[in-house]
């Protein structure tokens, strides 16, 4: 980032700067938002572009895996696992609706049937849908702001499930999120991602920050 850059605002980090499997595994987007987006989720998320899933395209997809385990004196020796996972489906649109958020919602709970793996060690999944857009309406604001929707597996036996949604203008450099939402920060490019604390429990805000 040159000195005087906005946060968020340098140019893209040096590819010969990153291992070559990290390179390699990182698609082009041919889309300078959504390539400096993919450069704050590469290293924790598995990325993906043009992608169709029960009919809805889109430009990019990132998915993430946690395990964290509890040893006692030897990795053989644990307890207390908890698996986590995040599922990121990003679309551009040019001006979204509520009645297409409502949509992309049901969307999102299908995605859940399909993939959340309900066990007892299974913590918590996370299917978060982004939208890129030109503006964000005033209704569309209201209804992601207030939305919530967690959904507990076996009464909470199995963990959770959650859809969270994300509306981003990066041209007007705004952006509306769900309460819980933490991807959001990689899709604010004008805000610097800080070191967060430590802790498993801190929703894994440190995948983001380097």
């Amino acid at each position: 980032m040159s000195e005087n850059a906005e946060p968020g605002e340098g140019a893209r980090r040096d590819p010969g700067e990153l291992p070559a499997e990290v390179r390699e595994a990182v698609p082009d987007y041919d889309d300078e938002y959504l390539d400096r987006v993919s450069d704050r989720l590469m290293y924790s998320y598995d990325l993906d572009r043009d992608v169709v899933v029960d009919g809805e395209r889109f430009e990019m997809t990132a998915e993430m895996r946690v395990r964290n385990q509890k040893q006692f004196l030897h990795p053989a020796l644990s307890y207390a696992d908890h698996d986590m996972r995040e599922h990121v489906f990003v679309r551009r649109v040019s001006t979204p609706s509520a009645a297409e958020m409502e949509r992309l919602v049901e969307f999102a709970h299908d995605v859940a049937d399909d993939r959340v793996e309900a066990h007892e060690e299974h913590y918590g999944t996370d299917v978060t849908v982004v939208v890129v857009a030109d503006r964000i309406p005033d209704g569309v604001a209201d209804f992601v702001a207030g939305f919530r929707d967690r959904t507990l597996l076996k009464f909470g036996y199995y963990g959770h499930y959650e859809v969270n949604l994300v509306v981003v203008a990066p041209d007007r450099e705004s952006l509306v999120a769900s309460e819980n939402a933490d991807t959001a920060a990689a899709f604010r490019l004008w805000e610097r991602v800080d070191r967060p604390d430590e802790g498993f429990f801190s929703r894994f805000a440190k995948r983001f920050w380097r």
